[in-house]
């Protein structure tokens, strides 16, 4: 028995060291000696609590599930994004990538110890339920929420399509919690859900979500709508919860010049920082642009709204974003699990970083439906309605867009000003 936990022990061990980066061959400083010794001795404690339990408790346990967990409560205990992922999880991460899966089209994570809606997807049920960026989940099917993992709470907002799913949420401002029943459907999700012209040349693009196939999709239809006659963009990237880096950083250079600072990384290491630049792809340089935010728009939303506020390339309207500056990193373990890792920040190019601080817009508009009674019924242009549910109970109800018409208002105010300019 003793040899067996002997045995046992120096495994958990090696496995800690490896994936702690304690074995490095080449790195001799005298900083790097303390800190692995330091490392050594707190795994040594580790191995202690495992070697306990494994001897003690009241049943026999697998040596998986042990490091498992540790794994699972090392990850979570660094950051709200950070996660460690058993073959089961990173399998789901692959799958949703692939834009398709069962669920309620919710962007999660973990802020301040609280599972918070990150942004409700464009078109999904838990869009037309009424849910907000920003929502506390407090029970999910009854069941309270603290503490939960983050992949713990993907696995119960997923599920079978037309299976209901009952959330409960805090949300600031309301003197009660909010109750919502939801159905699941499955989530598509487009990476550009509209593309059209409104109100004559200007034109309109709603970016979801940044994929790999969006900058081709976007080159497509600006092509499309620069045919049509567009003289102005609105690109709206409410509730855009983020995506990919690379693509957020294609998508901000097809409006900005060669060499035009897009994003900064900035890691633990000097050598992985990293600042990215404009290669002179620009598809519309010099077309007046207004981007629309809100407080679902995050990660690499951010990016874009950021790259193109401190460039003074476009208006950025609306109101502040999620917060959410952080790189995740999927690294692969030897078993099919993955660490999930925040591995470095977003920084704008005027160096302001993204984290719990957000995009403050240049011209700040919260959203509000408009009273019904002032309600205008016209068929085409900004004036047009969009449905959309406020409250789970809520039948198609039709809300202006307020934040649209004032995207409108700022460009119809510079292209006036631009042709009395020309005509001067």
């Amino acid at each position: 028995m003793a040899g067996s936990k002997s045995m046992f022990t120096t495994q958990v061990m090696c496995v800690f060291l490896v994936v702690c980066g304690f074995v490095c061959p080449g790195r001799a400083g005298a900083g790097t000696v303390d800190a692995e010794a330091e490392l050594y001795k707190q795994v040594e404690l580790f191995s202690d609590a495992v070697t306990t339990v494994q001897s003690d408790y009241k049943k026999e346990v697998e040596p998986k599930q042990l490091v498992y967990g540790a794994l699972e409560g090392m990850l979570s205990s660094l950051d709200g994004y950070s996660q460690f992922m058993d073959p089961e999880s990173l399998k789901e991460l692959e799958v949703e990538t692939k834009g398709e899966f069962g669920g309620l089209g919710l962007e999660i994570g973990i802020r301040d110890d609280i599972l918070t809606v990150v942004a409700p997807l464009y078109g999904t049920p838990a869009e037309r339920a009424g849910l907000k960026a920003g929502d506390k989940i407090v029970r999910i099917d009854g069941e309270s929420t603290q503490d939960i993992k983050l992949t713990d709470a993907v696995k119960k907002l997923r599920g079978k399509p037309g299976s209901k799913i009952a959330l409960t949420v805090l949300r600031e401002g309301e003197e009660k919690l909010l109750d919502f029943s939801i159905e699941r459907s499955i989530i598509k999700l487009e990476s550009i859900s509209e593309a059209r012209l409104i109100d004559g040349g200007i034109g309109y693009v709603r970016l979801t979500e940044f994929q790999e196939k969006t900058p081709r999709q976007l080159d497509a239809k600006l092509k499309e709508l620069k045919n049509a006659g567009m003289e102005a963009l609105i690109l709206d990237l409410r509730n855009n919860p983020g995506g990919l880096l690379n693509v957020s950083f294609k998508v901000s250079e097809r409006f900005l010049p060669r060499d035009a600072v897009v994003v900064s990384l900035k890691s633990r290491l000097p050598e992985q920082n990293k600042v990215y630049k404009s290669r002179g792809k620009n598809k519309l340089l010099d077309m007046p642009m207004v981007v629309i935010v809100d407080g679902g728009s995050a990660s690499a939303s951010e990016i874009v709204a950021g790259a193109l506020q401190d460039n003074r390339r476009a208006i950025i309207l609306g109101a502040k974003t999620f917060g959410k500056g952080s790189v995740q990193t999927i690294i692969p373990l030897r078993d099919g699990s993955a660490l999930r890792l925040t591995t470095a920040g977003y920084y704008t190019p005027n160096g302001h970083s993204i984290s719990d601080k957000g995009i403050i817009p240049d011209v700040p508009v919260d959203f509000k439906p408009e009273p019904e009674q002032k309600t205008e019924k016209k068929e085409d242009g900004v004036f047009s309605k969009i449905e959309k549910k406020t409250k789970p109970d809520a039948k198609n109800e039709k809300i202006y867009d307020n934040q649209l018409r004032a995207a409108v208002d700022v460009l119809k105010g510079i292209l006036f000003y631009s042709g009395n300019e020309d005509n001067n």
